[in-house]
């Protein structure tokens, strides 16, 4: 079992796989991109699966596949594949933007993918145009269509919440009524660059960034969601048990109305921050440790990686459990950007 130096349980590694993505969501990166790292500067498949394998070792049971969009990286499949053969590992699940999916779903699922996460912002049509520059709704759709035929379970739909982007919450909150998926809406996160200077992301078309006022507390988020579904006759919003909550292996907190499949959920890593129960490391897609999202303290283990010394990425795997911090410190701003860390 692998612990860090305040006693927490680590057994859960984000994986980033790619910078790259095929959105371009303002609140990620900048409409130009961000400097993307050339091929010969991402970790190779062979690389991941090391780390990988020497993290189980160490006592990580799950792994999350992210990016930029993991699902542009040619060889996605047969990664996953490798992956799940590594002795131990319990899981493997994946975080996307839905519009690869319909193509990727059932091989992924053949290959050992089990759980799905799939990131939407707006179930407007235009304002998720405006958010992704460009993307469908109608592709994320049809991604989680995709991620339920292929027998993904639990399926759940991640939406961060910005109070200028006026969100229909109680929309999404529908959509768990009469199927098993399940919403949790993501506090907005003050991650990037531009994030000291009161907006942490790149801005719109229009040159409107996006800034702290924007966020809008978990709270706040439940007894909107609460209140418009007793006007709309769904019933009270209540909590949901831990032994009935949808699996999980992060900090959200779930709530349901009555007689609906599906579950509501908040992720509040503002309001209520979840750190004494932070259960992850991240491994980025230029090889970098991180050990906690809000800290730019990084480590460096793409050169072990290379060399394939199996006892020096266990030490640098070590080298992060001992070095993660207790708490990130209501800390503003960081120097990568969400597409450039994994998420």
């Amino acid at each position: 079992m692998a612990t860090d130096s305040f006693g927490r349980r680590i057994d859960y590694l984000r994986i980033s796989v790619t910078d790259r993505c095929n959105l371009r969501c303002v609140y990620c990166m900048p409409e130009e991109g961000v400097g993307w790292k050339s091929p010969d500067e991402i970790l190779a498949f062979e690389e991941i699966e090391r780390f990988a394998e020497v993290a189980v070792e160490e006592g990580i049971s799950k792994i999350r596949l992210t990016g930029g969009e993991p699902l542009v990286r040619k060889g996605i499949v047969g990664h996953v594949r490798r992956l799940r053969a590594i002795t131990g590992l319990e899981a493997i699940a994946l975080t996307t933007n839905g519009t690869l999916l319909p193509r990727f779903a059932s091989e992924l699922a053949e290959a050992g993918l089990t759980r799905v996460n799939v990131s939407l912002d707006s179930l407007d049509a235009d304002v998720f145009a405006r958010i992704t520059r460009g993307g469908s709704l109608e592709a994320a759709l049809a991604g989680i269509d995709a991620a339920f035929h292929a027998g993904f379970s639990p399926v759940k739909l991640n939406v961060v919440v910005v109070r200028s982007l006026n969100q229909d919450l109680l929309q999404f909150a529908r959509m768990t009524v009469d199927r098993p998926l399940h919403v949790r809406f993501i506090e907005y996160m003050p991650v990037g660059t531009d994030a000291e200077e009161g907006g942490a992301c790149a801005g719109d078309s229009a040159g409107h960034h996006w800034t702290r006022s924007d966020h809008v507390p978990s709270d706040e988020i439940l007894t909107t969601i609460g209140d418009a579904g007793q006007s709309a006759g769904l019933g009270e919003l209540s909590p949901v048990a831990r032994d009935d909550a949808p699996g999980g292996w992060g900090p959200a907190r779930y709530y349901r109305f009555p007689d609906a499949v599906g579950t509501v959920g908040v992720i509040t890593p503002l309001s209520h921050h979840f750190c004494k129960e932070c259960n992850r490391l991240r491994l980025t897609a230029d090889g970098h440790i991180r050990t906690c999202l809000f800290s730019d303290e990084e480590i460096d283990a793409s050169e072990v990686l290379r060399t394939g010394d199996k006892e020096a990425v266990r030490a640098v795997i070590r080298q992060a459990l001992e070095s993660k911090p207790e708490d990130h410190n209501m800390r503003v701003g960081t120097d990568r950007r969400m597409s450039q860390i994994g998420g």
